[in-house]
């Protein structure tokens, strides 16, 4: 499998770690807890659920200009996701790691990949290239 890379991240070539797949689209802005990377959104089926350090794969975004916020804030925090992986680039998401990339805070690197593949992967640990090929570890 392999997916399009849309922020290579950091220099050492590959991201490892625990797919976290989500069901519906959230919102990161008032969805996700900054500080811990805890999701909040009392609506969302994987409430509950912590995406630090986890390859989130996400179906869709919510619409929130703050979402690049509150990604800068993860990552500042050191509870962001290991990687990010998405149907379609979202500009306003993708603007948080470009923006922590610009003040030299380790980023993580983001995919497009297709919803349907993104599903079969939940719960997997795999490890995706620096150029987007995903291989089950």
């Amino acid at each position: 499998m392999k997916a399009q890379v849309l922020i290579a991240g950091e220099a050492q070539g590959e991201v490892q770690g625990e797919v976290l797949a989500l069901t519906h689209p959230i919102s990161f802005w008032g969805g996700v807890n900054p500080k811990t990377g805890d999701i909040i959104d009392a609506r969302h089926p994987e409430r509950g659920q912590n995406i630090a350090g986890k390859i989130l794969a996400l179906p869709a975004m919510i619409g929130s200009s703050s979402a690049a916020a509150v990604m800068l804030e993860l990552i500042h925090a050191g509870k962001a996701p290991k990687a990010l992986i998405m149907p379609d680039p979202d500009a306003i998401l993708l603007l948080g790691v470009i923006v922590a990339q610009e003040m030299e805070w380790p980023i993580c690197p983001a995919f497009a990949l297709d919803k349907e593949s993104q599903r079969a992967l939940h719960g997997k640990t795999i490890k995706i290239e620096r150029d987007g090929n995903i291989a089950s570890v």
